[in-house]
């Protein structure tokens, strides 16, 4: 069953500016001119093909590091005139992806760059910092500005993230999932900080107010947009070394294409995942969006998952619900085949992208 056909006119993150196949493309183009030279002396990458975190081995211990950048959800920001928000993402979009792995964070680098330093939205940025530091229970420990006024127009604001392996754990790699596991989703706090090329091209065709609350919302939306991303650090604490857990995936940019950059040789049938609602509805009917580029584009509702067999589901649920993530629920299943379905809506996706 392949997705559903596209109507004439739907918008598309590849039509706002972002086109997946392209950048794929791009990326393999740079990898393939990178020689992969291991610096010895106990030092030895660990072999993860797309996954969220690169692993290295030094000694006997195993790092995880990863790195990202806000996007263009800082134009939300300088529009608002807000950046606590801002500050929270920069932390959360990388610790997030250490724990889709298991690993634990040490610290963050953090890595700014604009056409020039304005000390209250700087102090703002630092107020959300630390806020996702203490969140995550991650230190600072450096970073670097770079004012590029012939480069930039606005602000870029991202990190760089490393984390390590408590003794007895082992990365959560997705490598021992198998047909029969269950996929537990823990809800998104919104947008997080994904697709808002084509969400900030909706709200600027529909000649939306940022400051006024959409149909149906009691916040603008502009407060809406700039909700920062949930951490999920505690999720993976606790449930890392439970036997029973076989992956964990970050639902960021690609949506639920995320899940096969865990596991290739599986079917993650996604029949719990939440049906638009809220602002992922209003933004799919307002900009013509269909389903299909809706669930691979934002996170629906659900910004990380746990995958874990079926007789350790009912303690992974009481341990998160103990945990603060009163939440979880059941979203879907792993079957035999291989890519991502979700069954109630017709659609189908071969894999990530």
């Amino acid at each position: 069953m392949a997705a559903r056909r596209r109507s004439h006119g739907a918008r598309t993150y590849a039509a706002a500016g972002v086109n997946r196949k392209q950048t794929s493309r791009a990326l393999a183009a740079l990898l393939g001119q990178v020689r992969r030279r291991p610096p010895g002396q106990g030092v030895h990458p660990v072999q993860l093909k797309g996954h969220y975190a690169g692993l290295v081995r030094v000694g006997r211990e195993t790092l995880a590091i990863t790195t990202d950048t806000v996007g263009t959800k800082t134009l939300v920001a300088e529009a608002l005139g807000r950046w606590t928000e801002v500050g929270v993402d920069t932390v959360a979009i990388n610790v997030n992806d250490l724990a889709a792995v298991g690993a634990r964070p040490i610290g963050l680098v953090d890595v700014i760059s604009c056409r020039r330093a304005d000390p209250e939205a700087f102090a703002a940025l630092g107020r959300g910092i630390d806020q996702g530091l203490r969140q995550s229970r991650c230190l600072l420990l450096g970073g670097e500005t770079a004012i590029v006024p012939e480069l930039l127009q606005g602000m870029d604001v991202g990190g760089t993230a490393i984390g390590f392996f408590p003794p007895g754990r082992r990365p959560v790699t997705g490598s021992r999932i198998r047909a029969g596991d269950v996929i537990v989703g823990l809800r998104a706090n919104g947008l997080h900080s994904n697709g808002f090329t084509l969400a900030r091209r909706i709200v600027r065709d529909a000649g939306a107010d940022w400051r006024r609350p959409r149909p149906g919302s009691r916040r603008p939306l502009g407060i809406e947009f700039l909700t920062p991303t949930r951490i999920y650090v505690a999720a993976s604490e606790g449930l890392a070394d439970v036997p029973g857990v076989t992956g964990f995936a970050h639902i960021s940019g690609g949506g639920v294409r995320n899940l096969p950059r865990l596991s290739e040789k599986v079917r993650f049938v996604l029949d719990g995942w939440p049906r638009p609602s809220g602002l992922f509805e209003w933004l799919g009917r307002t900009g013509s969006v269909e389903p299909d580029e809706l669930y691979q584009t934002f996170n629906m509702g659900i910004g990380f998952v746990a995958i874990v067999r079926s007789g350790s589901l009912h303690r992974s649920l009481a341990w998160l619900r103990r945990a603060g993530y009163a939440d979880a629920r059941v979203v879907g299943r792993v079957a035999r085949g291989r890519g991502v379905a979700l069954p109630h809506l017709g659609l189908e996706y071969s894999g990530y992208a």
